[in-house]
């Protein structure tokens, strides 16, 4: 009987860590091993907390606990390479109702909705639901949305909108911020999500940053980072993943991933002292998820999208930075690697970089189908392919532990902007236009802007002109300039009074009345460098 239990051992652990045969080691992937036999294993019948996971590479201190990663690593053990090949990949998908077929047909560890698979919070709850009860699984499906705040929310009805993530570098209070984005997951958790690709860790390097802009809290690594944290933990304690991005760092290329392949010509050294810090932050402070953008980092691997490259997810991000959580891929959709891969090769090369999750492969069934046969000719170690599963698996199991409560997200929308409205030029204190005003600008402002001033007492038309702008930096003769994105077209200005407030929603209009008409001080600090203002607000301690 004792032999029989040393050789079962020695047997598991020859299949576990992929000794029982396959291709060679890849000399451009260090520390890997190849193993093309069946996915299923023997296992040690009584492993020590935590032995059954560490067999895989998988480590403690991002989310899940030891039980949670074993639990993963059971299961993972048990699908067969179809499952296992099908359960990294997120798919996109079209129309309004609950894809079961395409989840259930393809083993698919989850789906991501964008705005027109939403026509109301009750259907998108139900199709959410929907999806959990008949994904045929015995743990929660990745289900996950793009809600950052300001330019980028795909869900407009039942949640309740967000300025730009900006604003939270403006106000600089990181309680305030946690309280913020706990109530914003929790009302994400309450329709179904399980992740919000949010918040952005991206640094933006100013007025040529076109992508970023004011979805990073600013130019600052450190405001960044604290935000980032900060963000990150009120999403956990409000029940939904938080997924840390575009790592290494998209707010400092000057092209859009969407469209091409933008290249980051930055040193090292440069890279480490400022778009790697809120990543390192991050990871050091126990985030569960990070998303590798598809850049081109000469400095690391020339001419290689990030998202595919072992130098950057292996080496960068898991060694050097000591991330031990979920790693997610941008979309695959996008040019950046779209024009270079196709779904096979982009899925197969992702898994080799050492990512988790395959988000959005144009043709999800080919990706899958790559995989498995990637696996069976010894180009993908199956002991790679297992990990990566049991980190999405673990990471989901440790989802129905989180909380998913939070308080009025409406009321912390609006703490939000209050805290981060920026006055730059004119008054800190006192009435700033008369008894009307007459706004001016963007249209979807100009709107809101009115039924708050209306809220406020101010008459709308005639008076003080406000000037409204969105991302056109078309000069307005104006009273009062008002930046409701990014704050760089407040240096083209010349009203006597310009302010910033991060976003149009109506906590952001409300806090901009407010402070015109002299009930309310703006707080806010510039959380990014504007040239030709000598203020950067009225806040206590200017920057």
């Amino acid at each position: 009987m004792r032999c029989s239990r040393i050789l079962l051992w020695l047997a598991a652990c020859l299949l576990i860590t992929g000794c029982a045969g396959g291709a060679a080691e890849s000399p451009s992937d260090p520390g890997t091993t190849s193993a093309t036999g069946s996915p299923n294993d023997a296992e040690d019948p009584t492993p020590d907390p935590g032995e059954l996971a560490a067999g895989l590479g998988l480590e403690y201190g991002w989310g899940p606990t030891t039980g949670q990663l074993d639990e993963a690593t059971r299961i993972v053990r048990r699908l067969s390479l179809e499952e296992l090949a099908g359960q990294v990949i997120v798919a996109d998908w079209s129309g309004t109702e609950a894809p079961v077929e395409l989840v259930r047909s393809l083993h698919l560890g989850g789906v991501i909705a964008f705005s027109g698979n939403v026509a109301s919070a009750a259907q998108v709850r139900r199709v959410n639901r929907v999806l959990q009860r008949r994904s045929g699984r015995d743990w929660p499906l990745f289900i996950g949305v793009d809600q950052e705040g300001g330019l980028v929310e795909r869900l407009a009805d039942g949640v309740t909108p967000y300025p730009a993530f900006m604003s939270a570098g403006a106000a600089g209070d990181t309680a305030l911020t946690g309280e913020a984005y706990r109530a914003a997951g929790a009302e994400l958790r309450r329709l179904g999500f399980t992740v919000d690709f949010a918040p952005v860790a991206d640094v933006t390097s100013g007025p040529d940053d076109p992508t970023i802009g004011s979805r990073s809290a600013g130019s600052d690594p450190r405001l960044v980072a604290e935000q980032v944290i900060a963000a990150s933990q009120g999403y956990l304690a409000g029940g939904v993943v938080p997924v840390a991005k575009h790592f290494p760092g998209h707010g400092s290329v000057p092209a859009d991933s969407h469209e091409t392949l933008p290249v980051q010509t930055r040193t090292r050294a440069i890279l480490d002292r400022v778009d790697l810090v809120p990543f390192r932050d991050a990871a050091a402070a126990g985030a569960p998820a990070v998303m590798v953008g598809h850049l081109d980092v000469t400095a690391i691997d020339p001419g290689v999208p990030s998202s595919m490259s072992h130098r950057v997810v292996t080496g960068v991000l898991r060694r050097d930075l000591a991330f031990p959580g979920l790693v997610v891929t941008d979309s695959l959709r996008m040019a950046g690697v779209a024009d270079r891969f196709d779904s096979a090769s982009a899925a197969v090369t992702g898994l080799r970089a050492g990512n988790d999750v395959l988000l959005m492969p144009p043709d999800p069934a080919a990706a899958r189908d790559g995989i498995v046969a990637a696996v069976r000719e010894g180009r993908l170690p199956i002991r790679r392919l297992r990990q990566a599963a049991a980190r999405q698996i673990a990471l989901m199991l440790h989802v129905e532990d989180l909380g998913g409560v939070g308080g009025s997200a409406a009321e912390a929308s609006a703490a939000l902007s209050a805290a981060a409205i920026t006055v730059v030029a004119g008054p800190c204190t006192g009435r700033l236009v008369s008894e009307s005003v007459s706004p001016v600008g963007d249209p979807e402002a100009v709107a809101a802007f009115t039924e708050a001033a209306r809220a406020g007492g101010l008459a709308v038309g005639g008076g003080d002109t406000v000037w409204l702008i969105g991302r056109s930096q078309t000069p307005v003769t104006a009273d009062v300039a008002v930046a409701t994105d990014t704050p760089y077209v407040l240096e083209n200005s010349v009203a006597p009074v310009r302010i910033a407030t991060y976003g149009v929603t109506p906590g952001s209009m409300t806090a901009l009345v407010r402070v015109l008409t002299g009930e309310a001080t703006a707080p806010g600090l510039l959380p990014v460098e504007v040239p030709g203002l000598t203020s950067t607000g009225c806040g206590p301690g200017q920057r």
